[in-house]
């Protein structure tokens, strides 16, 4: 079956995000001021083949944890559509 998988990094509640705080600022700049407490992540997309939706999702873990998600500073998301 094929999956598309999203997967959103961001990072972690409890550290500071300067750049989250730089567009929070650029937002008030610009006459956003009812806006506050901007965080930035980002999102990444992509199709698979796999078995089931779980080893879709398997993947998708294995691949945030190894390569996309530096866990230390980000949490991460997933989730799943079969196309």
């Amino acid at each position: 079956m094929k999956f598309l998988i999203e997967i959103e990094v961001m990072p972690r509640k409890e550290l500071l995000d300067p750049q989250g705080k730089a567009v929070t600022n650029g937002l008030h700049n610009i006459g956003f001021t009812s806006i506050e407490n901007v965080r930035v992540g980002k999102c990444i997309t992509y199709e698979t083949t796999a078995i089931s939706e779980q080893e879709a999702i398997q993947q998708a873990e294995d691949a945030a944890k190894k390569v996309l998600a530096n866990l230390v500073m980000e949490s991460f998301s997933i989730s799943v559509k079969a196309l």
